[in-house]
């Protein structure tokens, strides 16, 4: 069945192939995307980009440019990560924070030069992270928001750069390294990074343009096994890797030192949105800290369920936490989550998940789930 937007919902440029491919749609951050698309659905395309190559239609994440004399110097200022750790032709991940510390949005940001920096947040942020760079902003440093003009493919799995190859874009380069080049008359960014701890490629386009890329991909990649790829994909992708997301594992009121993300943190640095609180938090430790939850029976975790100590009646220990984000790993073919768990919590630690009603065993781990194949 066609699914159509409402009036408040907007499409991606590559709306109509998703819909010719009959693929599950939901809303994401106002914007009506792919979920899965039919024959084998979430599992197979998690495989496909474990084992093969998929393609991701994420054109809903935010963009915005900041150019001008100092719009390097701008970014470090309202940005929790270091720009001077980069050089021109890298990107970098980086958080927005409120004056408590608390994450407003995480993004990735791609240095052109000082005087030009192009900036990818989440989609249901993106305004609020416009807004605060430009209320930082000096005159000469235009800020704008350029949301519906361009597109993002992500091309992730080992076989990735051989599909780029045949596509004639560039492959070999490192990690988060990214080149602008013409291909057919048209500028695409291509960067090495991605959202699924495999090999990878996000490539940005102008969003006219992204019919034609997504079908040469498409055609291209079909002796490497190529599938199109979900958003549910995506998910369970990033949740074996242990990345956070934003609403979830990151909000405004958990703090990058809380969710495990200070090495996004400039802590020399002499000014950001949010440093003092930060510094504080860390002087004197955190109260929670997010850890990974290994399910070791039937069950799956899903976001807010409570975290328990083991008791005799283990639905009445002590809550020590909750999860944030849970799914089934289509890899380990188990339940595994992200939670945020108190303090004193360790790793190796044995505890209960409320799934439900029912109490459910589990193991306190370290991120990554599974092996991370990203370079």
């Amino acid at each position: 069945m066609t699914q159509v937007p409402d009036a408040a919902q907007l499409t991606s440029p590559l709306h109509d192939r998703h819909l010719a491919l009959g693929a599950k749609l939901g809303d994401f951050g106002g914007w009506l995307m792919p979920l899965e698309y039919p024959g084998g659905g979430v599992v197979e395309e998690h495989r496909a980009v474990r084992e093969r190559v998929g393609l991701f239609d994420v054109s809903h994440l935010g963009k915005f440019t900041v150019t001008g004399p100092g719009a390097r110097d701008l970014v470090d200022r309202v940005l929790t990560n270091d720009t001077q750790r980069i050089a021109p032709g890298r990107a970098q991940y980086s958080t927005l924070c409120n004056q408590s510390g608390g994450v407003v949005d995480d993004l990735y940001l791609y240095l052109n030069s000082d005087d030009d920096v192009f900036i990818i947040p989440n989609a249901s942020n993106a305004t609020t992270v416009v807004a605060a760079v430009s209320a930082a902003a000096p005159p000469n440093v235009a800020v704008v928001n350029r949301h519906r003009d361009f597109a993002v493919i992500a091309v992730q799995g080992p076989r990735s750069a051989d599909l780029l190859d045949a596509a004639g874009l560039p492959s070999k380069m490192t990690f988060a390294s990214f080149v602008v080049i013409e291909r057919d008359g048209v500028a695409v960014q291509v960067c090495r990074t991605g959202y699924s701890g495999e090999h990878g490629y996000e490539l940005v386009l102008p969003a006219d343009a992204a019919g034609a890329l997504w079908d040469d991909l498409m055609i291209l990649g079909r002796p490497y096994g190529v599938l199109p790829c979900g958003l549910g994909a995506r998910d369970t992708l990033r949740t074996e890797m242990g990345y956070p997301l934003h609403g979830q594992d990151l909000s405004p009121t958990i703090t990058p030192v809380q969710a495990g993300i200070t090495w996004a943190v400039g802590w020399k640095k002499p000014e950001f949105i949010g440093r003092d609180a930060l510094l504080a938090e860390r002087e004197a430790g955190p109260v929670r800290r997010a850890w990974g939850l290994l399910v070791l029976e039937r069950g799956i975790p899903r976001a807010h369920m409570q975290v328990r100590l083991p008791a005799a009646d283990p639905l009445t220990g002590a809550v020590i936490g909750e999860v944030t984000s849970g799914t089934f790993s289509p890899t380990l073919k188990v339940g595994i989550a992200l939670a945020l768990l108190d303090s004193a919590v360790q790793e190796g630690d044995e505890v209960v998940i409320d799934v439900r009603g029912r109490a459910t065993a589990a193991r306190v781990v370290k991120p990554p789930f599974v092996a991370s194949n990203p370079r």
